[in-house]
């Protein structure tokens, strides 16, 4: 609105002669509102004017008497030009209190010419207003208290009560949130309004853990909902699906996927498409991997394209009751191969001892939490500290070298408190992959379990270590390697299962890895294995170190022994001192490998008092480039396996 201050109302005195309402631009006169003899106030609307599709106000330029109106609806006029003359009345302000000195008038300005509490911005009632707000009450859990109360019975929580809980409060922008199924062709809007909100899919973005890494804390969510037509990828969700993760490929920000669903929707009519293979999504998705971290978390059924999506995350965190496959009952049902309970597709119990689940977790408040915790690995550096006494160390080995260990204990010294999480434990358990802190720095930790054929690298262990130095190159976590390990398992039932090409692929992983790599050998290592757990040779690590009882060879001593002195061995008749004869061989061959002997012919660059292994690991990562002075990587080095 055009406004007029004092000074105009105070020069429209008697006497003074006509003012012109003036058109305030070139258009076409749409309305007059006041009459010749009607009163007006000083800024009262008399009139409008059309130009561009747009109508502005003409506004009264004192108060006073309507005395002729000069251009009626249907008139052009032009910037400038009188719409109607005023007889101006004297007026004590100017802002339209005049009006009291006016026969017949009625004080200011009324409620219909100004909306009520304008100056304040406090007014609801807009008719465009309300409608907003009502469309956005639908998408509340409130709206739905029946489909929330059913996914509740059987232990869940709806999708927007997890993308809260993983985001920080507030800070969740959402996108396509009125979205709803394409099915205009069999339903009702409103009834699509209020049964598919979101098409099914909360998506967005927020921040999680800003309060620890307030520049890193920007993240991507999408999280299927399965109250609404059980999680289904419908036509809307696959194209809100689509921008999210082309932003996500724009902004470089984590993406959280809630992969809770059964897949593709059948039932949307509103669409030409006859078989959906032309949806982008999943190559969009798949492009992801190795450009931002990927966590996917699985709760309840999860099946088809949603698995799909779940399978191509960097970590797959899946609850007790999590039933996860490429195919639903219905799909095997339909192909013929028999009635399956959606509980027995692919439990969790499978799914974790096969590798697809990363980590296991009661319900979806811990799957959350753990999500929380796996991207603060890849957000910086924790501000405090805390961690084991070091000289616990010395004797968390046995002293006979024999004697297995659980190599977790030494992790879990070496790495701040409380800040190991695990991957894929009860996958190839002779390989043990975490994640973990080292004053507050994230590292990823590979160590040889010895609880398991003796620490020997069988195929999935190796597969699951070439994948994860793989992740932790990719995403610029520093390796730290503990090895006790005899070497890569041997044998027909070893080699049956492909171990030639999975060992492999653990020196491929080391050659192409630029981060920061300590290699900690904590008792025995021999062998190509041992080659392979320190990226190929013990140096290729910025830093090789053995604790003092470490020993190292081509290969384990015992065989050694047996190999390189069997003419000797089979020349002695006498069991005993054949035995004794072996003893004394394997003693030679233990003293020549002793980590001290090893370290004079500078093999490796140390033998350290285990107490001192922390502070080797932190000298290592000082001394590193930091990420953006690393060597560019010879090309993308993630996969899904």
């Amino acid at each position: 609105m055009t406004q007029h201050d004092g000074a105009v109302g105070r020069q429209a005195t008697a006497g003074t002669g006509p003012l012109a309402a003036a058109s305030p631009v070139t258009g076409t006169v749409s309305s007059v509102t006041v009459e010749p003899g009607s009163t007006v106030v000083a800024g009262d609307h008399v009139a409008a004017v059309e130009s561009m599709k747009m109508e502005y106000p003409v506004t009264a330029p004192a108060g006073g008497r309507v005395a002729a109106v000069v251009a009626g609806p249907g008139d052009a006029v032009a910037a400038g030009d009188p719409v109607l003359t005023l007889d101006p009345a004297p007026v004590t302000t100017g802002d339209g209190g005049g009006a009291a000195d006016l026969p017949g008038m009625a004080g200011p300005t009324t409620a219909a010419a100004v909306p009520a509490a304008a100056a304040g911005g406090e007014r609801a009632d807009r008719p465009e207003l309300v409608e907003l707000l009502a469309r956005r009450a639908l998408l509340d859990d409130a709206a739905r208290p029946e489909a929330i109360a059913r996914h509740r019975a059987v232990g869940h929580r709806s999708a927007r009560e997890n993308v809260e809980d993983l985001l920080d409060p507030g800070s969740f922008e959402e996108y396509g949130g009125f979205a709803i199924a394409a099915q205009r062709g069999r339903r009702s809007v409103d009834e699509l309004r209020r049964a598919t909100p979101a098409d099914g899919l909360v998506a967005g973005f927020g921040r999680v853990n800003g309060d620890r890494f307030p520049d890193a804390a920007d993240c991507a969510v999408l999280a299927y909902d399965y109250t609404v037509l059980a999680g289904t990828q419908g036509q809307i969700n696959h194209r809100k699906k689509d921008r999210l993760l082309e932003l996500v490929a724009r902004t470089r920000v984590p993406l959280v996927l809630f992969a809770e669903g059964g897949g593709g929707r059948p039932g949307d009519t509103d669409t030409s498409a006859v078989t959906g293979l032309d949806t982008m999504a999943f190559a969009l998705f798949a492009r992801l991997s190795g450009l931002v971290p990927l966590v996917g978390i699985a709760a309840g059924r999860c099946f088809a394209g949603n698995a799909a999506l779940l399978g191509c995350c960097d970590v797959v965190i899946a609850t007790a009751d999590a039933s996860i496959g490429m195919g639903g009952p219905a799909m095997i049902e339909g192909g013929g191969l028999g009635v399956v309970a959606p509980e027995d597709v692919g439990p969790l119990a499978v799914q974790v001892a096969n590798g697809v689940v990363d980590v296991a977790v009661a319900d979806e408040a811990e799957a959350v939490a753990v999500a929380r915790r796996y991207l603060g690995y890849f957000q910086g550096t924790e501000r405090s500290w805390a961690c084991a006494d070091q000289l616990r160390l010395r004797d968390v080995l046995p002293e006979r070298r024999v004697e297995v260990h659980d190599v977790r204990r030494v992790v879990s010294l070496v790495a701040d408190e409380g800040s190991v999480l695990e991957l894929r434990p009860r996958y190839a358990p002779g390989m043990v992959t975490a994640l973990a802190r080292v004053e507050g720095r994230p590292v990823g930790v590979l160590a040889n379990n010895p609880m398991h054929l003796s620490g020997a690298i069988d195929a999935p262990g190796a597969s699951k270590a070439a994948r994860f130095i793989a992740l932790c190159d990719t995403f610029d976590l520093p390796i730290v390697s503990l090895v006790d390990t005899p070497g890569f398992m041997v044998g027909p039932e070893a080699e049956a299962v492909g171990l030639v090409r999975q060992a492999s692929r653990m020196f491929v992983a080391g050659a192409r890895a630029t981060v920061p790599w300590c290699c900690v050998v904590l008792r025995k290592a021999y062998g190509l294995g041992a080659q392979a757990m320190a990226g190929g040779s013990l140096h290729v690590p910025l830093r090789t170190v053995a604790w003092p009882g470490g020993e190292l060879g081509g290969m384990g001593l015992e065989g050694a022994v047996r190999l390189g002195f069997r003419r000797e061995l089979d020349a002695v008749a006498d069991p005993d001192e054949r035995q004794a004869l072996f003893d004394r061989l394997v003693a030679a061959a233990y003293e020549r490998g002793k980590a001290l002997e090893v370290a004079s012919v500078f093999e490796i660059d140390d033998v350290v008092d285990p107490a001192d292994t922390r502070r080797v690991v932190v000298d290592v990562l000082r001394a590193a480039a930091p990420p953006g002075r690393r060597a560019v990587r010879p090309g993308p080095g993630l996969g899904t396996w």
